[in-house]
């Protein structure tokens, strides 16, 4: 499974982005995803995942509520939907995906990933 994150940028405070990952294979559909972020000098660490049916997901509390995690199995791509962004957002922002159908909320609990998509919030 390949995993291609796209759709980041520089974006004021209180402004919105979505970021989006592909993946590749048949098998992806089945796979639950996460969403991470890391900026330089930090750990990743977790944003937000949703099962391989799209039916449960989970968000880390800095982002509940602003962040929106979402799935079409039909085009391979899960969104991330980031709105009322602020400064400390800024990170480059990775897909994973978890061979499982049950999502986790840390990294070694997933199998591939894929390369980051910078978000950049400017204050």
């Amino acid at each position: 499974v390949q995993l291609q994150a796209s759709g980041g940028g520089l974006v004021q405070a209180g402004g919105s982005l979505r970021v989006s990952c592909v993946g590749s294979g048949r098998t992806f559909g089945t796979y639950a995803v996460g969403w991470f972020r890391q900026v330089p000098g930090k750990e990743r660490e977790f944003v937000a995942a949703i099962s391989w049916s799209g039916g449960s997901t989970d968000y880390a509390d800095s982002v509940k509520g602003r962040f929106t995690i979402s799935r079409d199995n039909t085009k391979k791509t899960v969104y991330l939907q980031l709105n009322r962004l602020k400064s400390e957002d800024t990170a480059v922002y990775y897909c994973a995906a978890s061979k499982g159908p049950v999502y986790g909320l840390r990294n070694y609990e997933y199998d591939y990933w894929g390369h980051g998509t910078q978000v950049t919030v400017s204050s």
